[in-house]
């Protein structure tokens, strides 16, 4: 297995490190809880048109199976500890899910973290 570079291990050390103010803390909070909100809508919002829809019990078990896999989605890519919110952030920042400007209030070196995650998932998926 190939060493992790450098700049790979400074700045996946960098980022565990980052220490988040008190105000930088509930900026993350809100913007945490806003996006999740925002997610979760959608998701009842589709389930509610499926469910609509049923007319047999295979339309059931499509719907059951719709609902276990966005919340193992959901659960896996909402983390809500300190280390793990610059790359939840960063993915949330790529799905199109956050616009930067609700970051406002965060510090540069967290905003640096954050865009330079969604830039590696961005071309991650491209390539």
């Amino acid at each position: 297995m190939p060493k992790p570079s450098q700049s790979t291990t400074s700045a996946n050390a960098m980022r565990h490190d980052m220490v988040w103010s008190r105000s930088e803390k509930a900026v993350a909070r809100r913007v945490f809880d806003a996006v999740l909100k925002r997610e979760l809508q959608e998701v009842m919002q589709e389930a509610k048109q499926r469910a609509s829809r049923i007319g047999e019990a295979s339309d059931l078990w499509e719907l059951e199976q719709f609902l276990t896999r966005r919340r193992k989605e959901i659960d896996r890519k909402y983390d809500s500890r300190s280390p793990h919110l610059t790359r939840v952030f960063g993915t949330l920042l790529q799905e199109g899910r956050l616009m930067e400007e609700e970051l406002r209030g965060l510090r540069e070196d967290k905003l640096a973290s954050i865009r330079s995650c969604a830039r590696f998932l961005s071309e991650s998926n491209a390539a």
